[in-house]
């Protein structure tokens, strides 16, 4: 199986951090820049999908390409 990395749609982010907060990648995969959250750390995903559960926005997606990203 292959690896899957995580998405941010900006234009669906609301900036909330819910996703940053909830994730237990070390480092942490997200990180925000200005008032919305960006993927900083791919590579450092365990796609536990926590960050999809806690997306109110469902801004947060997960991809089979880090290009996608």
């Amino acid at each position: 199986m292959s690896k899957k990395y995580p998405k941010v749609d900006r234009k669906k982010c609301t900036g909330c951090g819910s996703c940053a907060a909830v994730c237990s990648a070390s480092p942490n995969v997200f990180e925000m820049e200005g008032d919305k959250v960006k993927v900083v750390n791919p590579e450092a995903c365990t796609e536990c999908n926590s960050c999809l559960d806690v997306c109110p926005t469902k801004a947060v997606t997960i991809v089979s390409s880090k290009k996608e990203k």
